[in-house]
C-alpha cells in the first residue's frame, strides 16, 4: 500500500484525511453554489405566481400542483443551503469529514428535490399554456427522466466504465512475461 492510500488520499494524492476533507468541502461548496442559486431563483419565481391574475382562474388540481411545487422548491432550497449552516455552526469542532458526508447527502437530496420541483413547475406551466394535460404530463415526465439520466445514470455509467478500465490495467500488470504497451 502506498503512502497516499495510507494517509486517506486517493491515488496520486498525498494528503492527510483532514486535508482530504478540506479539499472535498471546498469542492462541494463550489458545486452547490450553482444549484443553490438556481433553486433560489426558481423558488422566488414560484412564490410570485400566486399573485398573478391568472392564478385565480386555475382549477383545483393545478392549485394543488402549485402548492406541491412550492413546497418542493422550499425543501430543495433548504437542503442546498443546509451544508453552509452546518459549517457555520460546527466549524472549529474537528468535524469536517462528518460535514462532508452529511453535506453530500443533503446536496443529493436537494438536487433530487430540485429536479422534482422543475418537473412539477413544467407540468403546471404546460398544463396552463397548452390546455393538454396528457402532453404536459408526457413532456414533464421526459424532463424528469432526462434529469435522472444526466445527473444519476450517466455518472454511474462513467464510474463503472472507469472501474472496469482500472481492473483491466491491474490484470494486465499481474500477467508475468507480457509486455505492456505504452499507450493507446
Amino acid at each position: 500500500m502506498d503512502d497516499s492510500a495510507q494517509s486517506g488520499g486517493g491515488p496520486g494524492r498525498d494528503e492527510s484525511p483532514q486535508e482530504r476533507a478540506d479539499r472535498q468541502w471546498d469542492e462541494m461548496l463550489q458545486e452547490v453554489r450553482v444549484a443553490q442559486t438556481g433553486a433560489q431563483i426558481l423558488f422566488g419565481f414560484l412564490l410570485s405566481v400566486a399573485f398573478t391574475p391568472r392564478f385565480a382562474s386555475l382549477g383545483g388540481f393545478d392549485k394543488g400542483l402549485y402548492t406541491v411545487t412550492v413546497v418542493l422548491g422550499a425543501c430543495a432550497t433548504a437542503s442546498l443551503i443546509a451544508p453552509v449552516s452546518f459549517h457555520r455552526l460546527l466549524a472549529g469542532h474537528d468535524l469536517k469529514p462528518v460535514l462532508v458526508r452529511t453535506g453530500s447527502r443533503l446536496i443529493g437530496l436537494g438536487l433530487t428535490l430540485l429536479a422534482l420541483t422543475i418537473g412539477c413547475a413544467l407540468l403546471l406551466l404546460l398544463r396552463t399554456a397548452t390546455g393538454n394535460a396528457v402532453l404536459a404530463a408526457t413532456v414533464s415526465a421526459c424532463a424528469v427522466a432526462y434529469f435522472a439520466a444526466t445527473w444519476l445514470v450517466l455518472p454511474f455509467l462513467l464510474l463503472r466504465h472507469e472501474e472496469r478500465r482500472q481492473e483491466e490495467r491491474r490484470r494486465e500488470g499481474d500477467r508475468p512475461g507480457e509486455r505492456r504497451s505504452g499507450g493507446r
